[in-house]
């Protein structure tokens, strides 16, 4: 099977990793994580957590999270069933891309996952019904670490491709970027 291919971005480290499923008539096996290969990528991070989310309703939007502190996490972040469009936002203090977004639609079909780096928020919207998420995390869950913008942030400006529903009591009461000094450039 074939190493995947990494696509770098304009934000530094975070990747689009795209894999090569072998297939058959039977339907394919795809080789989602081998250290060896992704050593290149993942580096020295530990492998802490793997979460499975599935959203059923089109529209939906998760986010926009990450975990700071004293244990930052990565997120390796692969649709395993439907579409989803999925964004990252650079918060790491002195980037130069900080405040920018980028956005990558993740599918089964494309058999790509997207690597998000420590010190960027992660969201993302469901194009197709009853999509799941896997994530492979860096770092253990802490939720006194926990951080989060509002989505429709005017400074972020995040072109979201459909009105979107179904947003969280959580995400709905995150504050906007500008309520954060202690994350500005």
């Amino acid at each position: 099977m074939a190493p995947p291919s990494i696509r770098p971005t304009a934000i530094a480290g975070l990747l689009e990793i795209r894999s090569a499923p072998h297939v058959d008539a039977r339907g394919f096996f795809l080789n989602a994580w081998r250290a060896e290969e992704w050593q290149s990528c993942w580096g020295e991070r530990p492998l802490h957590q793997l979460n499975l989310s599935r959203t059923e309703r089109v529209g939906a939007l998760r986010g926009l999270h990450t975990q700071l502190g004293p244990t930052p996490e990565a997120k390796l972040v692969r649709c395993l069933r439907g579409r989803v469009w999925d964004v990252a936002v650079d918060l790491r203090s002195g980037s130069p891309t900080w405040g920018q977004w980028q956005a990558l639609e993740l599918t089964p079909e494309l058999a790509n996952a997207w690597l998000i780096p420590e010190g960027c928020l992660h969201g993302f919207q469901v194009l197709e019904p009853g999509s799941e998420l896997l994530y492979l995390h860096s770092a253990p869950y802490r939720p006194e670490d926990q951080l989060g913008v509002r989505w429709d942030d005017p400074q972020l400006a995040i072109a979201w491709p459909l009105p979107p529903v179904d947003l969280s009591p959580r995400d709905q009461q995150l504050p906007l970027l500008a309520q954060l000094p202690d994350l500005q450039p």
